[in-house]
């Protein structure tokens, strides 16, 4: 009896394919363009291309490279402002800060005065670090000065 090599199965075919595809699975411009130069290169003399399908094509390139450079303008735009906050708040290092003490119910117990020596982003928020070692939201900021007083 004969049997069936593995590797023609329909799963083995689609892990091939996605082994393949994984790391470019993605038309690019460059692509557009090689796809298009091809298909100038190849029609038919008797039968070209006609206006209307080669400006359609030109038009659907030029809107793939705006999205492309959206794309990117947004990527960047994410990357700066993931550090705004941090950039915010630099401007109160060496500055003093009043600032809200809370016991370990989260009750507002008092308020203290520190200088702030360096800010930090922790996950969604952002986190000043004091001359006296404490570790404040900037939430809890009363008040902010130069000179202690």
């Amino acid at each position: 009896m004969t049997t069936i090599d593995p590797s023609l199965y329909l799963k083995s075919q689609q892990q091939t394919r996605s082994v393949e595809a994984g790391s470019n699975n993605v038309l690019g411009k460059d692509d557009f363009l090689k796809i298009l130069m091809t298909q100038l290169q190849n029609q038919d003399p008797t039968s070209p291309m006609k206006d209307k399908e080669f400006i359609s094509q030109m038009t659907s390139f030029s809107t793939l490279e705006q999205m492309t450079n959206m794309s990117t303008a947004i990527e960047k735009l994410t990357q700066a402002q993931n550090f705004a906050p941090v950039v915010k708040y630099s401007s109160m290092i060496g500055k003093q800060v009043s600032y809200e003490t809370k016991n370990e119910n989260g009750t507002v117990t008092g308020a203290e005065t520190s200088e702030v020596m360096a800010v930090t982003k922790k996950q969604n928020t952002v986190e000043l670090e004091l001359r006296n070692g404490e570790k404040i939201s900037t939430e809890q900021i009363m008040r902010v000065s130069d000179q202690m007083d």
